[in-house]
């Protein structure tokens, strides 16, 4: 039997045959060892490879880098092993769901907040008229991937430089339908302590599918449209206002702006409501920006939130997003929805602390 390992290849001298117990045929060492009936890698190996895959650049970056740890591989192999853990750890995923969790660390004290955070980007995929001449439909489509945070109040610090830093997080990612992304946050936030955290806080970009998503899965939690979003759109409405007087517009934001991070939001958003617009597509660009504080307005009490010492803004899960994008955004990357989710179900196991499951033996 040749067996590739981390040491390199191996030859074996091995019994085959038939079991005298339940009759079957087979290979007892390979069966010992969990083996397929004709995988080619020691277990130990495939784990490092496939945790060489979730961290590398693309698959054959992977294998460059385990070519510098003594395995000679070609990324097309560890592309082939990801699908088939990948799948694997998909299963484990869906049985995982079907049940109660446990929390992780049962015996840490109730947390003071608990914080769910959501956000979205845009990933190439292959689309229907991949790899066609002349394809009368799109070869490459945008999906939206999906992007959910947990964690807990206390695990959030900053290093000796004043970076931000969570000591302990959960990150969710799903490219589909907005409500089974909130149903596998909810699982692995409950995993972690959310069921005992005395108040819950959910942080968005003003997308209303983040809203859709808290509404059905953390109905009683407090919801916050994040600082810099609001921002933002205050000044494409002073922009819509003022036209190109720059100063103009800065004089005019930077009060408003002042105003609804420092507790009095409702005078701000009276203020935007009451506005004229003005004729053309600056008065259509005004009546957008005021439908859309309208829908945000009882998700804008900043200095309240802020009195409690929690955040106000989202950036842990928009650090995912950017993060996610260097490893499944980089150039000639067009995925087919398995490929992505196979590599994408393998690096939450990492982060997740599900990484040991995958290789239990079936």
């Amino acid at each position: 039997m040749g067996l590739r390992t981390v040491v390199g290849q191996v030859k074996l001298e091995v019994w085959h045959g038939q079991d005298p117990g339940d009759q079957h045929w087979g290979c007892p060492m390979r069966e010992g060892w969990g083996l397929k009936a004709h995988q080619q890698m020691s277990p130990a190996l495939e784990e490092k490879l496939a945790f060489t895959a979730t961290l590398a650049g693309s698959y054959d970056a992977a294998a460059l880098v385990a070519d510098k740890w003594g395995c000679k591989i070609d990324g097309s192999v560890i592309h082939a092993l990801v699908q088939r853990l990948g799948g694997k750890a998909e299963a484990q995923t869906q049985e995982r769901l079907k049940k109660v969790p446990q929390e992780s660390q049962p015996q840490r004290k109730a947390s003071e907040l608990a914080l769910l955070m959501m956000d979205g980007w845009f990933a190439r995929f292959r689309g229907p008229g991949w790899g066609k001449r002349t394809p009368k439909q799109a070869r490459v489509e945008w999906h939206e991937i999906k992007n959910g945070v947990f964690y807990l109040h206390e695990q959030a610090g900053q290093t000796a430089g004043g970076r931000g830093v969570i000591a302990d997080k959960t990150v969710v990612r799903w490219q589909g339908e907005p409500l089974e992304l909130g149903r596998r946050l909810h699982w692995e936030a409950l995993r972690g302590g959310l069921g005992r955290a005395q108040e819950q806080l959910v942080l968005g970009d003003g997308m209303p599918w983040i809203w859709n998503v808290a509404a059905d899965r953390w109905p009683e939690a407090r919801k916050l449209l994040d600082f810099w979003h609001g921002g933002q759109h205050l000044w494409e409405l002073g922009r819509a206002r003022n036209g190109a007087e720059e100063s103009k517009t800065k004089s005019w934001v930077e009060p408003r702006l002042h105003r609804l991070r420092h507790g009095r939001e409702q005078a701000v958003l009276t203020e935007i409501a009451a506005l004229q617009a003005p004729r053309g597509q600056a008065g259509e660009a005004v009546r957008k920006e005021q439908h859309y504080f309208a829908g945000q307005a009882g998700r804008m009490n900043y200095q309240e939130i802020a009195d409690h010492g929690w955040p106000i803004g989202s950036g842990p899960v928009e650090s995912s997003c950017a993060q996610d994008q260097c490893r499944f955004k980089r150039p000639g990357q067009f995925w087919t929805a398995l490929g992505f989710r196979h590599l994408s179900v393998l690096d939450e196991a990492r982060r997740n602390g599900h990484w040991d499951e995958i290789w239990l033996a079936a």
